[in-house]
């Protein structure tokens, strides 16, 4: 049985409960990041401690421990669940003052704060990696504060569903032609050595994985354009692939039913895998 963390408190998940007035489950009015454990230890940890307090200055939100103290409690839940590969999952709301209205409680109000973790054998050499992903295009409904790291995410998960009933892995969104992201990552196509991908703006979540993968794509002599590209460019693509902290770096092998290239992971994709997870080892806390 898992230990998970709730408000202060390390607890058996059985025993671990939440408000039915929590403005996250009501409103969802919360915001999360998930970690990935490597070897025991927390990869990036420091990029999501940051976009964690942007989250919050975004929506008004009280953090309800400093960095150091969730850091504590990131290593202590590794610790407790024995986790050499997996994840841990964070997420604060603003919390409850015992009752339903639209209008935030008061300002002492205490966030709730929750974390647990998921135990994955493998994470690092995931097969999927070797295989590639297929992806089916579908189009963006979500509101416009994708930058912001909110709970929101029912339209992703019925995109992935869209993606599952068709036969595919995973959904990128498009809004006036062009692809935001993936329902839970970023998205990039590679166009002979160029790899191209969405610049940061309120459309799109600004990846931590992704920050990473474009600095070692630099350092490695990559060439780099951030850019909006059609759902038609992608198609034409020589390769793509998608960053997340779950999954790295994961090629896309196919897009609306037609092949990338030769239909299996290409270079780029591949070798920025191997450079990401072997750097990212090196800074692991």
């Amino acid at each position: 049985m898992r230990t998970v963390y709730v408000n202060g408190n390390y607890l058996p998940e059985t025993e671990a409960t939440v408000s039915i007035f929590d403005r996250g489950f009501l409103m969802a009015d919360g915001v999360y990041e998930v970690t990935s454990v490597l070897g025991g230890k927390l990869i990036d940890f420091e990029g999501h401690a940051v976009r964690l307090a942007r989250s919050l200055k975004e929506l008004d939100m009280r953090a309800p421990v400093d960095k150091d103290d969730l850091l504590a409690i990131h290593r202590e839940l590794v610790r407790l669940n024995d986790i050499d590969e997996g994840l841990i999952y964070l997420q604060i709301t603003r919390g409850s003052d015992g009752d339903r209205d639209f209008v935030f409680p008061p300002e002492d109000t205490e966030p709730t704060i929750v974390m647990f973790t998921q135990n994955k054998p493998g994470l690092a050499d995931n097969p999927a990696a070797k295989k590639g992903a297929k992806i089916i295009s579908i189009e963006d409904i979500r509101w416009g504060r994708r930058d912001i790291k909110t709970v929101q995410l029912l339209y992703p998960s019925m995109g992935k569903m869209m993606a599952k009933k068709a036969g595919a892995d995973d959904a990128w969104m498009i809004e006036d032609g062009f692809v935001t992201e993936g329902t839970s990552n970023n998205a990039y196509i590679v166009k002979g050595n160029r790899i191209i991908t969405r610049a940061l703006s309120n459309d799109i979540l600004h990846g931590i994985t992704r920050a990473a993968v474009l600095r070692l794509a630099r350092e490695a002599q990559m060439e780099v354009e951030e850019r909006n590209f059609t759902i038609e460019e992608a198609r034409a693509a020589d390769e793509a692939f998608t960053t997340s902290a779950s999954a790295f770096v994961m090629p896309v092998v196919e897009i609306d039913g037609i092949a990338l290239g030769d239909g299996t992971p290409g270079h780029v994709a591949r070798r920025l895998r191997e450079i990401y997870l072997e750097e990212s080892l090196k800074k692991a806390v």
